[in-house]
C-alpha cells in the first residue's frame, strides 16, 4: 500500500486536484467543499464508504504537510493534528472580518418568527452548527418583478435574508421553512469550485436539500403560486 509520501502531491491548490489528492491518499471518494464558514474551518465526515470535507478558503494556500496531516487523519478517521492547528493561528489574518452585527434584527413578522424557525431547523438538520444572523429583508413596493428572490446568504457577513413576501396569511409555515432551510444549507456547505467556475448548488448541495420533510410539499405549492 501507497504511504502518504509516496503519493505525488502536484496541486495548483484549485478544489479539482486537492479533491483528487485525498481520493488517492484516502482510498474512498470524496466530496470537497471550499467555504468562508469560520466558526467551523475544516471538518471531516465519513457517509459509508465515502467522505465529505470542508475546507475554509484559506486552506487552498496551505503547504503539503498540512494538507498530508488532514489526509493522514481521514485515512485513519483519528489522531493530532498539530499542523492543522498552527496553521490556523499562522493564518488567522486570512479570515474575513464581519462588520460588527446589529444589536436588534427584524426576525419576528406578522405570521412568521424566522428566530423560532432557524433554531428549530438548525437543531433538527444542522446540530446547531449554523451561527448565522437570520432577518426579514427590507420591503420594497416599488421593485416588481417577475421571478423575487425569496431568499439569500451572505457569506461575507454570514446573514441570511428572507424576503417578506413569505410573512403573508396564505403563505403555510412549511414553506418558509423550505426557504429558510434552503439559505442555511448555504451557510452550512458554502460554495465548491469546480473547472474555475463557483457551484454553489452541487449534486450534494441538491442531495442535501431533499432530506427537508416537507421537501415535496414545498416544491408543489411554490410552483402553484406566484409572488
Amino acid at each position: 500500500m501507497r504511504t502518504l509520501e509516496q503519493l505525488a502531491l502536484r496541486l495548483a491548490r484549485d478544489t479539482a486536484r486537492l479533491r483528487d489528492y485525498f481520493q488517492r491518499a484516502a482510498n474512498r471518494p470524496i466530496s470537497l467543499f471550499i467555504t468562508d464558514n469560520t466558526s467551523s474551518m475544516v471538518s471531516v465526515r465519513v457517509e459509508g464508504k465515502a467522505a465529505v470535507i470542508r475546507l475554509h478558503r484559506m486552506f487552498l494556500h496551505a503547504g503539503d504537510d498540512v494538507i498530508n496531516e488532514i489526509a493522514d487523519f481521514l485515512r485513519h478517521r483519528k489522531g493530532k493534528t498539530p499542523r492543522v492547528r498552527n496553521f490556523l493561528k499562522q493564518n488567522s489574518h486570512r479570515i474575513k472580518k464581519s462588520s460588527p452585527r446589529k444589536t436588534i434584527v427584524k426576525t419576528e413578522g406578522k405570521y412568521h418568527r424566522l428566530d423560532e424557525i432557524f433554531r428549530a431547523l438548525n437543531s433538527e438538520y444542522f446540530d446547531d452548527r449554523v451561527s448565522s444572523t437570520i432577518i426579514w429583508g427590507v420591503r420594497n413596493p416599488r421593485c416588481a418583478v417577475r421571478k423575487r428572490t425569496l431568499g439569500s446568504y451572505s457569506s461575507s457577513s454570514d446573514t441570511i435574508r428572507i424576503n417578506p413576501v413569505l410573512d403573508r396569511r396564505g403563505v403555510p409555515r412549511y414553506f418558509t421553512e423550505f426557504v429558510v432551510y434552503h439559505e442555511m444549507l448555504h451557510a452550512d456547505m458554502g460554495a465548491n469550485e469546480k473547472d474555475g467556475r463557483r457551484v454553489v448548488h452541487s449534486r450534494e448541495f441538491r442531495k442535501r436539500e431533499r432530506l427537508f420533510r416537507h421537501f415535496e410539499k414545498a416544491t408543489v405549492w411554490e410552483k402553484g403560486n406566484r409572488f
